[in-house]
């Protein structure tokens, strides 16, 4: 065989090996992971309800806003209003507006 045919099949094994072994933890990981979470937990809601819900509601007003002008040229143009996409678009909002209220108790922070 040649010489990197041989390299690359006791790379192989060698990588094998250390993927196989078993990895034992040091103390109380469970405590440790709990304690790490109860710290976070009022940084994650925070940067929940200061960051990632407005976004979701500018996202949600802008598609209501563009989808309301689309519906009005339609109107203009056909004569026939569809509601089914704005009602959507609007309870949507409705919920990402009104979700943290009620969605911290549901999970439990």
């Amino acid at each position: 065989m040649k010489r990197k045919t041989i390299i690359a099949l006791i790379t192989a094994a060698v990588m094998t090996a250390f993927c196989g072994l078993t990895a034992f933890a040091e103390g109380d990981v469970a405590g440790a992971v709990e304690s790490t979470w109860n710290s976070a937990q009022s940084q994650i809601k925070t940067i929940v309800n200061n960051v990632v819900f407005p976004v979701i509601d500018v996202i949600l007003a802008i598609l209501l806003f563009a989808k309301l002008g689309m519906l009005y040229s339609d109107y203009r143009k056909h004569g026939q209003i569809e509601w089914t996409a704005p009602a959507i678009l609007f309870g949507c909002l409705l919920f990402s507006l009104t979700a943290p209220l009620y969605l911290w108790s549901i999970v439990g922070i």
